[in-house]
């Protein structure tokens, strides 16, 4: 054992729970390992772990599970060297076997015979170059990445209304809305870093107010103004019933007439869901809902911030349909502190569909459908 003393360099990375993304500084000092150590362990130790101050996600704040990071890196357990029929290979000798029997497949089967199915959790060049390797090299658009699972709801929400998988919001909304909408969505566990800034804005801000649309009372029922406990599968019908309300009350019409297009079929849809009609079959009181809806036609910066509740639905692309359709009529959209605003599950969900990892899209949101696209 050798008694070597290090200065602990500093490295920054990214958390890899939850949809947030926060950066993450750790202090790295090499480790004094015996000469015979086995190869495969690491030669630096981890020794703290802060959220980086400057990270524009978190901004130094870390939840329960990002600074606990650090215990999630011990080595029992873990694969530390690539194995083939459980023996111990190379790196050269594993992804040889690998690359011999995808080509083996290719050629007894054809390029469908092949289908990769990536994490949430990747870089953004990391996916880029999968899907390159899956659509380009191989010649099959069989890869997904997480987003077939959390979000693909959101995606085609999107494509249908903007004709983009392109989320009209960011983070810094939260800051400056006068309306949050929470939507499916308990971000006091499943996005603790945002919720404590929901919770933030709401200090610096009394007049926010914050509505819990949910069937459950969560702990994000804590800082909301008011809870719509509606009935299980209702969402559509609610924001349906919003969308006429709005047209019956406030829409607006320069917003909608320059940049949108379809209104009448949206409102000719939603015709029959007046007050009466969506407080029976949502379950809610007639106030109640009449409370959510003048709030929102009031409200000049509103945020809808909707998660698995909505996504993970048998109809969830026509509830998120249904909630953009109401910014659209308002004009709550492309503007800041307002939009709809879909939350993802992993930290780059959003990065591996910005370069084509899913199946039905290319890089850049293009259309895998479109021949011009695929050239």
């Amino acid at each position: 054992m050798t008694n070597q003393t290090a200065h602990a360099r500093l490295r920054q990375t990214t958390c890899p729970y939850c949809g947030v993304g926060c950066g993450v500084d750790i202090k790295v000092a090499p480790s004094t390992c015996a000469k015979d150590a086995p190869a495969a362990l690491p030669s630096d130790k981890l020794s703290d772990i802060q959220g980086s101050a400057e990270h524009p996600a978190n901004f130094g704040r870390l939840c329960i599970k990002g600074s606990h990071l650090l215990e999630t890196t011990q080595l029992a357990g873990r694969m530390l060297h690539p194995s083939i029929h459980g023996k111990q290979a190379t790196w050269e000798q594993a992804s040889t076997v690998v690359a011999n029997k995808i080509n083996a497949l290719i050629a007894q089967h054809g390029p469908e015979s092949v289908a990769f199915y990536v994490s949430g959790q990747l870089l953004t060049e990391d996916y880029y170059v999968a899907n390159k390797l899956m659509k380009g090299f191989i010649g099959s658009a069989n890869i997904d990445t997480n987003s077939r699972l959390c979000m693909s709801s959101a995606v085609a929400a999107y494509k249908r209304a903007f004709g983009a998988d392109a989320v009209p919001t960011c983070y810094d909304d939260l800051d400056k809305t006068d309306l949050l909408v929470l939507v499916g969505s308990n971000a006091a566990w499943t996005h603790p870093v945002l919720f404590q800034r929901m919770e933030r804005a709401k200090q610096i801000n009394p007049a926010l107010k914050v509505i819990q649309i949910d069937t459950r009372r969560t702990a994000s029922t804590s800082i909301s103004d008011i809870h719509l406990q509606l009935k299980p599968g209702t969402d559509a019908v609610l924001f349906n019933g919003l969308l006429r309300f709005i047209a019956s009350e406030k829409p607006n019409h320069e917003y909608i007439d320059s940049v949108t297009a379809g209104y009448q079929n949206a409102l000719y849809a939603a015709k029959d869901y007046d007050l009466p009609l969506v407080a029976k079959l949502c379950d809610l009181d007639e106030a109640q809902v009449l409370s959510f809806y003048a709030l929102f036609i009031r409200s000049d910066k509103t945020i809808t911030f909707y998660s698995m509740g909505i996504n993970q639905s048998s109809s969830g692309v026509d509830k998120a349909n249904a909630i953009i359709n109401c910014h659209l009529a308002t004009g709550k959209l492309g503007v800041e502190g307002s939009g709809p605003f879909s939350i993802t599950g992993q930290p780059n969900a959003m990065g591996g569909r910005e370069v084509g990892g899913l199946a039905n899209m290319l890089a850049a949101h293009m259309d895998i459908e479109n021949a011009e696209h695929r050239d």
